[in-house]
């Protein structure tokens, strides 16, 4: 028997902020990062919440690739603040972190007082990509690892997805998060857990961000491909919470916590590759993985007469996005040093395999092979 979840309610659309203010709630905990503070994003939600005679308390030291001892730090200031409500405002490190500070902090008071009532939890994105404010994941760093959490009990209560709070992300952080949000619908869809309603919702993420990533790349004040691009990734985390992901992203993780590469880019620099290993247009036979990405090819409107026109046409697709974007092509391109990479590979490989999203990759890897794929995506 499967299962598929629909939680959290979502409330879209440029001003979906204002939600806020029909909270009947006293004490909110908001978690953010520097940037938000300086810009004035928190004031404007901290703003909302006083006008409803809430009091705020904000912990802005997040980082990207949020570390341990950050969390533990968030963890102690909510604690200590006991809120009925948290709010979490930012990109994917900033939500990841509220999950991390929020499921720690609970088991810990659950574990003192078995009545502790759970605060609420509203996630606010302020990047299009990771769609972790509809997500069971959340990933932090511990000594140079990435470590991926995954339970039900992450999942935010609420998302505002406001595309108002995307207008000013600069070109690059809308092509890296953008195809991360694009590697999430792809994997999802190719996934062994994939199912008719991840499918509907892998689809649609996959068509608006081929049809809208380029506008909102080169104009960031084209406001429709904004709120498309918002949605998308909001879409396709709903899409990838139920279904999992792949190698794209096990391999993904282990880079950025090593190399500390951005999330997105290193799910862009190693899509190619991963789709041509899954595929295995080499044996000759039409793999599920190679018709399922063909299927793809055929929703952006591109040729799929054979499954291998359409495998070939959806990596050529996708690198026409990374180039248009000036994505680096390669981890040489990238900023990865040869000499540390070869020291290193064996591990990022021992570790992509022990990631959680390996599981339920369409093609079983063996370590020789993510090695392979490494060396492939580090490029001459």
């Amino acid at each position: 028997m499967n299962r598929f979840s629909v939680k959290p309610a979502v409330y879209f659309n440029r001003g979906a902020v204002e939600f806020l203010s029909t909270l009947s709630k006293s004490r909110a905990f908001v978690i953010t990062d520097p940037f938000m503070v300086k810009v004035g994003y928190a004031d404007q939600i901290i703003a909302i919440l006083k006008a409803r005679q809430i009091e705020c308390a904000v912990f802005s030291d997040i980082k990207p690739d949020p570390p341990i001892d950050i969390v533990a730090a968030g963890m102690k200031s909510m604690l200590q603040f006991n809120p009925d409500v948290l709010i979490a405002l930012g990109g994917g490190s900033t939500i990841d972190a509220a999950k991390s500070i929020l499921a720690f902090g609970t088991n810990i008071m659950k574990n003192n007082a078995p009545n502790y009532t759970k605060p609420l939890f509203i996630a606010v994105p302020t990047t299009s990509g990771t769609g972790s404010e509809v997500t069971s994941f959340a990933v932090i760093t511990r000594d140079e690892k990435k470590i991926p959490l995954v339970d039900d009990s992450l999942i935010p209560d609420i998302a505002i997805i406001d595309a108002d709070f995307v207008k000013t992300v600069p070109p690059q952080i809308t092509a890296d998060t953008a195809i991360d949000a694009l590697t999430h619908a792809i994997e999802a869809y190719v996934s062994t857990d994939a199912s008719d309603f991840s499918d509907a919702l892998a689809e649609k993420a996959v068509k608006i961000i081929f049809d809208y990533l380029l506008n909102a790349y080169h104009d960031g004040n084209d406001l429709e491909a904004r709120e498309k691009l918002h949605n998308a990734s909001c879409l396709a985390g709903m899409a990838f919470t139920n279904a999992s992901l792949g190698i794209n992203h096990s391999m993904a993780h282990a880079l950025g916590g090593m190399f500390h590469i951005p999330h997105g880019r290193a799910n862009a620099i190693l899509l190619p590759y991963v789709i041509r290993y899954n595929s295995q247009l080499e044996s000759g036979k039409e793999t599920r993985a190679a018709v399922r990405y063909a299927e793809l090819t055929k929703l952006i409107g591109l040729p799929a007469a054979s499954v291998t026109e359409g495998v070939n046409n959806l990596v050529c697709a996708i690198n026409i996005l990374l180039r248009e974007t000036k994505t680096p092509a390669n981890l040489n391109e990238a900023g990865v040093e040869e000499s540390a990479f070869l020291d290193k590979v064996n591990d990022l490989a021992e570790t992509a395999l022990a990631d959680k999203c390996t599981v339920t990759n369409p093609r079983t890897p063996c370590k020789e092979e993510i090695v392979q794929l490494y060396q492939f995506a580090y490029g001459e």
